[in-house]
Parts: C-alpha cells; structure tokens; sequence
C-alpha cells in the first residue's frame, strides 16, 4: 500500500469530504481517514438527523395549531417510528461516502490519526502515512464538564439515538442544541428543564427575540433556569438529581435523562498536534489568514478544528474547505469572507441571525427597524404567536449589517437577508423587486 501522499485530509465531515474530493479531481494523491463512519457530525448526528426530527415536530405543532380551524383531529408523536424514520437518512451515509470516496481515487483509512512528526501520521497502531500537506478537519466533541457525576450525563450523539423518549430530561447549558433538542422531546411530550449557568441563553443572538423564544419554550413545557450552574448529578434508581447553586441558593432538580448541552471544543488534542509541532488552544488549530498551521507549513485545518473567526456551522466549514483546497492546490493566495454567515437555532420557533447585533455598533452609526409580524397574513392564517424581525441597516438606512428574525419562516427567510448582507444588495432595490404573494419573502419591504 501507498503511505506517502500528495495530500491526507484527517475528518470526513462536509469540511474534510469536500477538499479531499477537490484535490482528488485535480489528480493528487489524497488520503482520507475518519475514526468515526464516514460523513462527519452533521448528516450522521447534527444537522440532517436534528432537521428530520424538528420538521415532524414542526407538522405536529401546525397541525394542533389549527385544530378548530379546518383540522379536525390533533396529532402526537411516535417516538419510535420518529427514530427508525429518522434513520432512513444517516444509516446508509458512511458506507455510501466511502464508496464515493474510493471511486473518486481516494485512499480510504479507519481509526484515530495521531501525530508522529511535522508530516507523519500513525492511523490505529499500525499504519504510518506521509504526507506533503496534512488537512485537520476533525470537528468538535462535547466539553468535559467540571460536575461531579459527569459520568451520568449523555450527549447529543446519544439523544438521537434514543429508543425510548423518557418522561422527564433535564439539559445541561443554553446554547443551541440544548434548545433544539428540548423543543423537540417537549413536543414529544416530555417535562424539560433547561440549566444554564449565566444570566442569559443564546448569548450570540438578539437578547429581545432570546425572551419571545423563553416565553414560547415555557408555553410548550421547556422550563429554563437562568443563574443555576449544574454542580453534581446524582443517581438513583432510574431517577437523577441535579444540584444547583442558583442565585446562590442550592436547588435540585430530578430528571430520567440528563443531556450535555454546554457547548462543544475542537477535537483536536486526540492528534497529539504538539507531536507534529502544530500549535493549538482551546479554539482550535491556530492557523494563518490562509487556514495554514502557523508553526508548521505542511499542516491546514478548517472547519470546527480551526481556531477562525468562523462560527462552528456547517456552511461555515464548507466556506473554509473551498478556501483551503483552492490554497492547497494553487498556493496561499486565499482568505475567508465570513461577513453576513446566517445561523439558525431550529426551534419552535425558530431564531435566527445574520450579520452584526445591535449593540455591535454605536447608536448614530446604525438604524435599527423592528417590527412585530404576529398579525401579518404570513403568521396570522397559521394561527403563529411569535413573529418578530429586527432589521439593523447602516444610518443611511442604504444597506443592511444585520437581521434578526424570530418565526416559523426564520430559517428560509434569513437567507435573503445573508445574501442581501453578502452581496450589498441596496434596501431600495430590495423594495423594488417584485415577490410572489402572499409569501413570507413578500413581507421583506415591510422589515425595512
């Protein structure tokens, strides 16, 4: 077997798996290893199987919000079938990416890489590999957790593989897949409590759309405790319970399942980086404007691994990887542009950014336009409670820096809002185009 190549590329993620294919169709000889199957964090265990289980969620929820306006029966979840529905979409994945993989010209590896020198890789115990250029794009995994009884805590991986939907689960941490997640099991028809150290949850989204959200997660049985950092978990029987300091005060929760939900690092130290003289912290791989390990030329990292101005999103992941295989193959040459990157929390409903927050900028510098769509035809016929947009333009009202959107449509309709943001597409010439009615991107000339 060949161990030196053109190019090893260590993560099969949409990162790894796009410039492993790039280089691959420009005739190097590219390696790829993945310790894990193939396909990476967001179509085996993020973003694919969440989605499938958020738009059921999502068709339950319209169907009893219509229930005495058309609808006449209401509707409830299987959370079995859910699951074996669910696995329709990731099940095959590994195996088919591979197999593409290979017939792309790919050599293909299983398990953990490590490094040995500033170009060499043992993957497992027994295989050895060099490489002209090594790619980091190995993701992130779950933050160790300074809690006593850390063990008794499962992952997002884990929950998407439940069997069985407990009664009652208890989220460490307010970010985003702990809200993702508890949207979906209190639709299910579970008891949810969310935990979250600080003052505030979803800290890098628009703290007045953040409190419609609280109020609607409360509304569907998503109960979150600010100020209450998780200090041990205790089990007993089937039964857990959580201590709390909150407002310096001990309280205990009890739960059948408790979840990690308090944010994710690069998965990076497993490589032993420092054996390889690549340097790290605690944000990733450090790397140059190029997405090149600054302490050692034949090393590259992008996506999650990379410590960027990036946020750990997949597109984000996918912009680096079409940077850096553009850089691999015809010299550093390349930055990323990461103005105006959208971001979404897939609740119910759904919040999501674009572009910079309010407070990013001083008060004459920007405008900012809120309006409260609740009563719009687009949210009004569907019976949605919560619609709000806050749209921040720059002080000649001439192009948008940011949008803020919170409603059953916020996840499609950000994206115009990106694009415009991206492309520096003019208010007015949003206002003048002609939109299909009535649809929520019709309402966009009423946000401005």
């Amino acid at each position: 077997m060949n161990t030196h190549f053109d190019v090893i590329v260590i993560g099969t993620g949409p990162a790894g798996s796009k410039i492993a294919t790039t280089c691959a169709n420009a005739n190097k000889n590219v390696a790829i290893i993945e310790s894990r199957g193939y396909g990476g964090t967001c179509p085996l265990r993020g973003c694919i199987p969440k989605k499938v289980l958020t738009s059921v969620t999502d068709v339950m929820e319209q169907n009893n919000q219509l229930h005495s306006y058309g609808i006449k029966n209401k509707s409830s979840i299987n959370w079995k079938a859910l699951m074996d529905y669910k696995r329709t979409f990731t099940d095959a994945v590994p195996e088919s990416m591979e197999n593409n993989m290979q017939q792309a010209g790919i050599t293909t590896f299983h398990g953990e890489a490590t490094f040995m020198e500033a170009n060499q890789l043992k993957v497992g115990t027994a295989t050895y590999l060099t490489g002209d250029k090594i790619v980091i794009a190995t993701g992130a995994e779950p933050a160790e957790l300074p809690i006593d009884g850390a063990e008794h805590l499962i992952t997002s991986d884990d929950f998407l593989e439940l069997e069985n939907l407990p009664q009652k689960i208890v989220f460490i941490g307010g970010g985003y897949v702990s809200f993702e997640l508890a949207h979906i099991a209190a639709r299910a028809g579970s008891e949810v409590h969310i935990l979250q150290r600080g003052a505030r949850v979803l800290k890098s989204f628009d703290e007045d759309l953040v409190q419609s959200l609280l109020k609607r997660s409360e509304q569907i049985g998503v109960h979150v405790h600010l100020n209450a950092p998780a200090e041990a978990i205790a089990k007993s029987d089937n039964e857990y319970t959580i201590t709390t300091n909150q407002n310096n005060n001990v309280v205990t929760f009890t739960g059948d399942l408790v979840v990690h939900g308090a944010g994710r690092i690069p998965n990076v130290e497993k490589l032993q980086p420092e054996q390889g003289e690549v340097t790290f912290n605690k944000a990733g791989i450090t790397v140059n404007e190029f997405l090149q390990s600054v302490s050692n030329p034949h090393v590259y990292a992008a996506g999650d691994a990379a410590n960027t101005e990036g946020d750990p999103l997949t597109p984000v992941g996918s912009l680096e990887a079409e940077t850096l295989s553009a850089n691999l193959l015809h010299g550093e040459k390349q930055t990323v542009n990461y103005t105006g990157t959208p971001s979404v929390v897939f609740a119910s409903p759904k919040l999501a950014k674009a572009g910079i927050n309010a407070d990013d900028r001083n008060e004459d510098e920007v405008n900012i336009h809120y309006t409260d769509a609740a009563e719009f035809f687009t949210y009004k016929h569907m019976q949605e409670e919560y619609a709000e947009a806050k749209i921040i333009t720059d002080a000649n009202d001439e192009y948008i820096l940011g949008a803020h959107l919170i409603s059953n449509q916020a996840d499609e309709l950000i994206n115009y809002f990106a694009m415009a943001i991206q492309l520096k597409i003019k208010t007015a010439e949003l206002k003048n185009l002609t939109y299909v009615f009535p649809t929520a991107v019709s309402d966009i000339p009423s946000f401005l």
